[in-house]
């Protein structure tokens, strides 16, 4: 491939996966202005896909990850919390502080998936740009 198309097809991706986490980032701070921290996890998810719905995104909902080893496929139970658009991985949290394993999750997450962007979003802060990790693989 051409080294001018390349950087053409990345700067055009990467420019669709800032303007996809850009409306993901809007609707959580909207959800958060709403809701405030406190809530389970749950109930912020449920409000995320609704509003990322509303933004006309396609969402796909715990998805099932499963784990390639030596040409094996091993359901070992993980789930996704949210893929935007085929492109982005949304891990949902309500936790007191982002652990570092946390990061290690979306990362492992983002390896084992087509996606090269993840988002980990803990509600339970009181701004919630304080609780908003964009990781890229």
């Amino acid at each position: 491939m051409n080294y001018f198309l390349t950087t053409e097809i990345t700067e055009h991706t990467e420019k669709e996966e800032g303007n996809i986490t850009g409306k993901i980032i809007g609707a959580a701070i909207e959800i958060h202005k709403a809701l405030g921290p406190g809530l389970l996890e749950s109930a912020y998810e449920a409000c995320l896909i609704y509003e990322l719905r509303l933004r006309k995104l396609k969402v796909e909902t715990q998805k099932p990850m499963p784990i390639f080893y030596k040409d094996v496929m091993l359901d070992c139970g993980y789930r996704v919390d949210l893929i935007v658009e085929n492109q982005v991985i949304v891990e949902i949290k309500s936790v007191s502080a982002l652990a570092l394993i946390h990061e290690a999750q979306l990362l492992s997450y983002l390896k084992l998936s087509d996606c090269k962007i993840g988002l980990l979003i803990n509600f339970n802060v009181k701004m919630l740009k304080d609780g908003i990790c964009r990781i890229r693989s």
